[in-house]
């Protein structure tokens, strides 16, 4: 049996999921959304695809849950997106509810699956659809690093004139303002960054960083979508494959990097049961209290949910 990839949210996030999942092989995918037509019209679009990208799953569109049965993947992208002048907590409430039921849903249907939260503000989130899944925390996690890292090695990439496949670097903490932008362990090529970029030019890489979702939202007046899709797939893909590929992505912490009680974005070995262990890092100083602060930004959070969601 191949395997099976349910995508929760057919807007542009959601969409482009399983495009990336679809063009990659990675299973059979799913695409549902309670405005069936819109599931069911882009699932059609990307079936008529097949014969000439050579994708060889099949892809349905749906507002039934029945039909993401089985699925060893479940992707939530489902939720209110962000719009110009808004940040991701103030999407709290409404994607808290919406994500509870949603979660309900898929794991009374696929027990077995492993949850992949993309909606906003995703720590939080994840906390939320852990808490309704009734599932291992392991097998909750948030797509968040990848992306933001891949944000980071393009704006590396763009001031040293080189391709972006050759800078390695990433971020801890939340998805969100106050993620710590790691530059110090950067490297063009195996070069570090630091020897390439003055500090005036790394800090305004970290801040373009944490907020380069919040450009893409200024300029198009909604959220991103591209790079999402194609993090949300990566991440899939390490899941399904079995390479234990290493991703920085949000998982419930026991104690690493000083949290606990939290998701939060750390480099994590992924696999068939979700988040298999957490890498630690060696952190200066000042990297720890920026973690420190990122935590506490969203234990914050945490406390503004309804009640029934928050931690004890």
């Amino acid at each position: 049996m191949p395997n099976k990839i349910s995508i929760i949210g057919a807007g542009n996030v959601g969409a482009t999921a399983a495009q990336c999942c679809l063009f990659k092989n990675l299973g059979s995918v799913v695409l549902l959304d309670a405005v069936e037509n819109v599931a069911r019209g882009k699932a059609l679009d990307l079936a008529q695809a097949a014969a000439l990208h050579k994708h060889r799953f099949p892809v349905k569109g749906t507002a039934d849950y029945a039909d993401t049965a089985g699925s060893n993947v479940v992707i939530i992208t489902a939720g209110r997106a962000r719009r110009p002048g808004m940040t991701r907590s103030d999407l709290l409430n409404s994607n808290a509810s919406i994500v509870k039921d949603v979660t309900s849903a898929v794991v009374e249907h696929s027990p077995d699956a492993t949850l992949i939260i993309v909606t906003n503000p995703l720590d939080v989130m994840c906390y939320v659809a852990w808490k309704a899944s009734g599932l291992p925390h392991h097998r909750v996690v948030g797509m968040s690093g990848l992306l933001d890292s891949s944000r980071l090695r393009y704006y590396i990439a763009e001031a040293t004139g080189t391709a972006p496949h050759t800078v390695e670097g990433l971020v801890l903490g939340e998805h969100g303002d106050s993620m710590a932008v790691l530059t110090r362990l950067a490297t063009v090529g195996g070069v570090p960054v630091t020897k390439l970029l003055n500090p005036e030019k790394l800090a305004e890489i970290r801040y373009r960083t944490a907020h380069g979702g919040g450009e893409v939202v200024d300029l198009l007046g909604y959220s991103a979508y591209y790079a999402p899709g194609i993090a949300i797939a990566k991440m899939t893909e390490a899941i399904l494959d079995g390479s234990h590929a290493t991703y920085p992505c949000s998982v419930y912490l026991t104690g690493q990097y000083g949290v606990n009680g939290i998701y939060m974005c750390v480099p994590a070995r992924l696999g068939a049961e979700g988040a298999e262990s957490v890498i630690e890092l060696e952190l200066t100083d000042n990297e720890k209290n920026q973690v420190a602060t990122t935590a506490r930004n969203i234990r914050e959070l945490l406390a503004l949910l309804p009640e029934g969601n928050s931690p004890a």
